[in-house]
């Protein structure tokens, strides 16, 4: 069986969330915090050795009072990350286990996951090495000059919007990140395309949304109701409830 190791991305500034409380990842949805639905669909699978997520050095303190038994239960460990989100993985990726041979980088702000979505995307990167979620991109796109008028209207033949998890050999995103050079990657496909591996995109899907507003806190949380429950192969840690199956 293929060993693989979660990275959970949370060190990011949540600037357009707009709370003074919290952060998007640290949030209520559903009765607990975003980024644990995220943790929850990995923590309890065989093929996962190690889950790593990875915070703001500022939010250390909070994360620690907040949720540091749930860490300590669910044997997270928690990684402080960089100025920009490259950083931050690549903080994460020097400690990951050097027996896991797939790494899963997921947006811990993208809490509506099944678990066979899991399944898919582990699956087409250990046929092709590299693989992402994404979704066809539906509506019209405009370019928008700064002075905010249309500049003109661009074809969305063949653009896809990329999505987390996004999974990678851990060779290979190792040496995507060791070549990156202070480039500013807005996902880490991206710096795997840049040493010209191919990455796969399997279809995702609008329900796995990343939270980016309040108002996508409560579209989430009627997203997490309309999920199917998935099958249960083992015990469940000692946080989870009846929502987590949501």
């Amino acid at each position: 069986m293929a060993k693989f190791a979660v990275i959970l991305a949370a060190a990011g500034k949540s600037s357009r969330f707009k709370d003074k409380h919290h952060k998007k990842p640290f949030a209520i949805l559903a009765g607990r915090a975003v980024w644990l639905h995220s943790a929850e669909r990995f923590i309890n699978r065989e093929d996962v050795i190690q889950v790593i997520v990875v915070i703001a050095p500022e939010d250390g303190e909070t994360f620690q009072m907040k949720f540091a038994s749930n860490v300590a239960i669910l044997g997270i460990e928690v990684v402080e990350g960089g100025r920009e989100r490259a950083d931050s993985v690549a903080n994460a990726l020097a400690k990951v286990k050097p027996e896991a041979d797939y790494v899963c980088v997921h947006d811990a702000a993208r809490p509506c996951l099944v678990n066979e979505w899991v399944d898919t995307i582990f699956q087409a990167a250990q046929r092709t090495g590299a693989a992402i979620f994404a979704v066809p991109v539906a509506g019209t796109l405009k370019r928008v000059g700064g002075d905010r008028r249309i500049q003109e209207t661009v074809s969305r033949g063949g653009l896809w919007e990329a999505q987390t998890p996004q999974v990678f050999r851990r060779e290979l995103l190792v040496q995507a990140y060791a070549k990156r050079k202070g480039f500013a990657a807005t996902d880490d496909a991206q710096l795997v395309e840049r040493i010209g591996h191919p990455v796969t995109v399997v279809p995702g899907s609008s329900i796995n949304l990343k939270i980016t507003t309040r108002e996508d806190l409560r579209l989430a949380e009627q997203a997490l109701k309309a999920l199917p429950k998935p099958k249960l192969a083992g015990p469940i840690h000692p946080f989870a409830d009846d929502d987590m199956w949501r």
